[in-house]
């Protein structure tokens, strides 16, 4: 019996031609990445969250130190349909870097932190992570004293730069589909008569810096996700469409 093809996705990639600081947060019709340093400075609370700085670290500059990398995330928007199928555009040559420590220098980590040599603390060129020769886009967060292991804390330190790249993402979903720089297709498919393939995906979901974010409104977001926690810690069902189109956020 033949396979049948369902849930189409459609991911169409923008390569960055530039990454440089601006006046604003945007992505231009050029493929230019522009990025404002002091644009969340205002967003800082001074109870959970002291400052909130945007620098950029070009492929020369790896040498350069870091705080623990809490999260690496691609610049993805949903353009048309859900999460899973649809048509979603993506942004290569370039990542976002969510990094965290307390004004006490103490690293926003569990069971061993990265803070270091960029150089060093990134695995080069697996899935998700960024390849050499990317650009990449750090939110640094300070947190106030003792908040860099408190949940609610970094959970609003995700939050906040989720909504940076929310302003990325409005950016990308105007940009023309036939202009893309690469695009692949996939299907989630059914083979009647087959075997049933299940991977079974054990996630994080102890706590602070143990979490996972899922079904948020974009990929690889936080608006409108939950936490596998509050959920329980409950075993859940994705199709390999969603999987791929980023339905999970490791926030570890």
């Amino acid at each position: 019996m033949e396979e049948i093809r369902k849930r189409r996705l459609v991911i169409k990639a923008f390569h960055a031609e530039t990454v440089r600081e601006g006046q604003e947060n945007r992505i231009t019709r050029a493929r230019e990445i522009e990025v404002a340093p002091e644009s969340f400075a205002e967003k800082a609370d001074h109870e959970m969250i002291e400052q909130i700085r945007i620098r950029l670290v070009h492929p020369d500059q790896y040498q350069e130190e870091t705080n623990s990398i809490m999260d690496v995330i691609p610049i993805s928007a949903k353009v048309l349909g859900e999460i899973g199928e649809g048509v979603t555009h993506t942004v290569t040559g370039a990542y976002v870097l969510l990094t965290g420590v307390d004004v006490d220098g103490i690293q926003t980590a569990e069971f061993g932190s990265s803070e270091g040599v960029i150089e060093e603390q990134i695995a080069w060129g697996k899935a998700g992570t960024p390849k050499r020769g990317d650009e990449l886009i750090l939110f640094e967060v300070t947190f106030c004293a003792g908040k860099g292991q408190d949940r609610e804390a970094v959970t609003r330190a995700h939050a906040l730069c989720d909504e940076f790249i929310q302003q990325y993402r409005e950016c990308l979903k105007k940009l023309r589909g036939e202009q893309c720089t690469e695009r692949r297709e996939f299907y989630d498919i059914e083979r009647p008569g087959r075997k049933k393939v299940v991977i079974v995906k054990q996630v994080a979901g102890q706590g602070a810096m143990y979490d996972m974010q899922l079904f948020a409104k974009e990929p690889s977001g936080m608006a409108g996700g939950r936490s596998i926690i509050d959920m329980g810690n409950m075993p859940l069902v994705v199709t390999p469409n969603e999987y791929r189109d980023g339905i999970l956020r490791s926030m570890q």
